[in-house]
């Protein structure tokens, strides 16, 4: 008897032949003997396994038998098993099953061990953040996992989703994985979590995304063992506004004199820096930094604001800001709002005095009462005769 390999697709079989003779072969034996084995989890094997075969299943493997759409058997126990009749007692439902019309079965091999992933969103999402309204973000982490029922797996991976590659098996993870930190983050926000919480947080998502994922992947044959290394970078847009919040609590919270102070030299630094600023500050880029710092520290009290220099007040806290900002430096709105704005009576978007129409969803603002009287569409009685205004 001399065995004879032949290497296909990163398996290895050995074909046992004795007295070959025309129209006449033996039986083949079948091994996941690939040099990349400690990467994949799962391996195909090319040839559709048959009576007679011999499968070597090693410690570390399962070999599962799968056909028309549905897992047959698999062996989980390490030895050499052989495919014939005489071994019925011990192989079951697998050798009644080939043994019947189709004496055939598609071999996947499974690993148990351990594994390590990375997990990233592909495309930005939308978190609803109460300070600065709705924020794209993106997320990255490490994963661990390692496969927990090899018959559900097959069923789930192969037979719905059609994987076929172990490359394909981890992007579906990867994505099923990113919904679980959607689902997450939608459970955390509800419990107050905003945009300025998350680098401290990190542990908690990590493992609010774990308790979310376990149950999850169950149903999938897959038991997720660790999420880690969570990072959730948070837009410039953000940084921006939260880095002028900061510098303005340093100023004092509470001292509008302060704050202006502050916003002057900034103000100030962005006209030095700007070729086509007026000339009105009388200081070049060195000299207008140095002087708006030093003015702010050492004669408090004493500044007076340059007639060019345009102000306005925070729609939300109040907080006069300088025209050229987009971010109250006091809590952080959007300052491009008109003062005095009221919420759409539709759907609650300011619209600044004097417009009759909401620039957001085109509702009118006013409403008749029942003498014709223009009616305010936030009152409920006609302010000129008194009489109830219907909605």
């Amino acid at each position: 008897m001399i065995p004879i390999t032949f290497f296909f697709g990163g398996g290895r079989r050995t074909d046992q032949t004795a007295g070959r003779s025309e129209g006449l072969s033996g039986s083949m034996t079948i091994a996941w003997d690939d040099q990349f084995k400690r990467q994949n989890i799962m391996w195909k094997v090319p040839r559709n396994v048959r009576m007679n075969d011999n499968v070597v299943v090693r410690e570390d493997e399962i070999a599962v038998f799968y056909r028309d759409g549905k897992v047959l058997a698999y062996l989980d126990r390490p030895d050499r098993y052989a495919l014939t009749s005489q071994n019925a007692p011990i192989l079951g439902r697998l050798i009644q099953a080939l043994s019947g019309v189709v004496q055939q079965a598609e071999v996947y091999y499974l690993q148990k061990r351990i594994f390590d992933g990375k997990f990233g969103t592909q495309d930005a999402f939308l978190f609803q953040d109460p300070d600065f309204d709705m924020v794209q973000l993106r997320a990255f982490g490490d994963f661990r996992y390692r496969l927990k029922d090899p018959e559900t797996f097959i069923n789930q991976f192969v037979g719905t989703f059609g994987a076929a590659t172990s490359a394909e098996v981890e992007d579906r993870i990867k994505g099923e994985l990113v919904k679980q930190l959607n689902v997450t983050l939608g459970k955390m926000k509800a419990n107050g979590l905003k945009v300025v919480d998350f680098a401290a947080s990190l542990n908690d998502i990590e493992q609010g995304v774990l308790a979310n994922a376990k149950p999850h992947f169950l149903t999938l044959g897959i038991e997720i063992l660790q999420i880690s290394g969570m990072n959730i970078p948070l837009p410039d847009s953000i940084k921006e506004a939260l880095e002028k919040m900061a510098s303005a609590k340093v100023l004092g919270r509470t001292n509008a004199a302060a704050y202006q102070q502050f916003a002057l030299a900034d103000s100030m630094k962005a006209a030095a820096a700007n070729p086509s600023g007026t000339a009105g500050t009388g200081v070049g880029l060195g000299a207008g930094i140095g002087m708006g710092y030093a003015m702010g520290s050492q004669m408090p009290g004493m500044i007076a604001q340059p007639p060019q220099q345009q102000m306005r007040a925070c729609p939300k806290c109040g907080t006069m800001n300088p025209t050229t900002t987009k971010f109250c430096g006091n809590c952080g709105a959007d300052t491009s709002v008109a003062a005095g704005s009221k919420p759409c009576i539709k759907c609650g978007k300011p619209v600044p005095p004097g417009l009759k129409f909401c620039g957001e969803c085109g509702a009118a603002q006013t409403r008749k009462c029942p003498d014709g009287h223009d009616v305010p569409g936030n009152m409920k009685f006609c302010p000129e005769c008194g009489k109830p205004v219907q909605s």
